[in-house]
């Protein structure tokens, strides 16, 4: 970074580092047509591939312009090409319960709530200055509903932040179809014009809202890569000077971050260092799409699984939810939640305010993950009986008699070599038994 950035690293706040989940939403007037073809995970398919069947439903309006691509014979057959904005209008909400949302991610163990405020198509879910009537005030939901989440996401005691796109905006730039990764660079916008109208919305989204999170998306638009009025040191300032312990994540390009994201399987090298977030959605898109059944989904245990991962790497999961455009969260969706809750409510002290441990190793048979918290440590075993033997190269800092279970079982556990054996009960709730260890090292405090 040069010397236009300097002054702007500090400790990431302990609140963000131990949050270990936070949840995602992507909602907008891409939940209308709510299509795309799940054809696999970023990362995991190729690019060739992957904007012309493009599974993500919120880039929905980039999809249908790719001649020959099955979004658009889709968008003629069932919507008779009507212009995007159709969508906006048909946006009705009406189901839209924030508190009910909110009660569901916190069950589910989330410690932060992230909406989407502007994704690439535009449209603000706030009344953003210089929108005129394009955003969920004026039109479609005739809401702020930006406003609405932050007030129950506070009401539910989650920390809350925003998405904003700052790097593609269909409704004010090149509307020329992104059918490769190379093609953003020609898209997004760089200029002045686009650059001050970005900062006004991230700088109105801060006034109003007091977001613990900034999350920028694609890029920011060259032209505000500078130390003046309306350039991105200038709103970084501002934000941490109204959010003093606020954190901003890595896609502005390369200027400042406090953490770093990787997306399903998409940059990987960028889980590591001091911050990181993982984040994905419950199936392959973001934005609801209503051609995935279960089978494109990950059911509670695993995502308990994944979020295990992530949380033994030093990572945190953003894991998304696409509401229907009614407002409601759908079916598939809420019960992952629902099962990823019940889990959480034994295991959750595995996740919360845990990191990354050298007692354990990772392995993949069984499948184990190891996490260390403030005087205890977990292995997290998806087995049931007796288990093979865990390597364990710091076994002298566990005490095995203290072996339970999130809900009070006792597991037993036997010392083999540079390892131990675990016998385990059946799970309670379905997923992987997450067993605590106190230190050995530490003073006792009961099991």
């Amino acid at each position: 970074m040069g010397d236009l950035w300097d002054g702007l690293d500090r400790p990431v706040p302990e609140w963000f580092r131990g949050a270990g989940l936070g949840i995602f939403v992507h909602w907008g007037p891409y939940s209308v047509p709510a299509w795309g073809e799940p054809v696999g995970e970023l990362g995991a398919v190729e690019e060739s591939v992957w904007f012309r069947h493009n599974p993500y439903a919120e880039w929905y309006a980039n999809t249908i312009r790719l001649p020959g691509s099955p979004a658009r014979e889709h968008h003629r057959v069932t919507f008779g090409d009507a212009p995007y904005d159709d969508f906006l209008d048909a946006w009705g909400a009406e189901h839209f319960d924030p508190a009910d949302w909110l009660a569901l991610f916190a069950r589910a163990g989330a410690r932060y709530v992230v909406p989407t405020t502007k994704h690439h198509d535009g449209v603000t879910l706030w009344d953003a200055p210089g929108t005129g009537t394009r955003n969920t005030v004026h039109r479609g939901p005739r809401r702020d509903l930006v406003g609405e989440l932050a007030d129950a996401a506070r009401a539910a005691g989650l920390r809350f932040g925003v998405y904003y796109s700052g790097g593609l905006d269909w409704g004010v730039s090149d509307l020329r179809p992104i059918a490769a990764m190379a093609d953003v660079q020609g898209v997004r916008p760089r200029d002045a014009a686009y650059a001050t109208y970005a900062a006004l919305h991230v700088r109105d989204l801060v006034r109003r809202y007091r977001p613990d999170i900034l999350w920028n998306d694609i890029e920011w638009p060259d032209a505000g890569k500078h130390g003046g009025p309306f350039g991105l040191r200038e709103l970084f300032d501002d934000f941490y000077a109204a959010v003093p312990d606020g954190v901003v994540n890595d896609r502005w390009g390369d200027t400042h971050h406090d953490f770093r994201t990787s997306e399903y399987q998409h940059a990987w090298e960028n889980e590591g260092g001091a911050a990181w977030e993982n984040t994905r959605g419950i199936g392959m898109s973001f934005g609801y799409n209503r051609v995935e059944d279960a089978s494109h989904l990950l059911d509670g245990p695993a995502i308990a699984r994944h979020l295990a991962d992530v949380v033994s790497r030093g990572g945190n999961l953003l894991l998304n939810v696409g509401p229907a455009a009614d407002g409601r969260l759908p079916d598939l969706q809420r019960r992952s939640l629902e099962q990823l809750g019940d889990w959480m409510a034994v295991n959750g002290d595995a996740v919360h305010g845990t990191g990354p441990s050298e007692v354990g190793e990772p392995g993949e048979d069984p499948w184990v993950r190891w996490t260390a918290g403030a005087d205890a440590f977990w292995v997290v075993v998806d087995a049931v009986g007796e288990a093979p033997v865990v390597p364990a190269p710091g076994v002298d800092r566990l005490d095995l008699d203290s072996a339970r279970l999130g809900d009070g079982r006792r597991v037993r556990t036997e010392r083999v070599g540079g390892g131990i054996r675990l016998h385990l009960p059946a799970p309670r709730p379905a997923g992987p038994c997450a067993v605590r260890f106190h230190d050995a090292r530490s003073p006792r405090r009961g099991v």
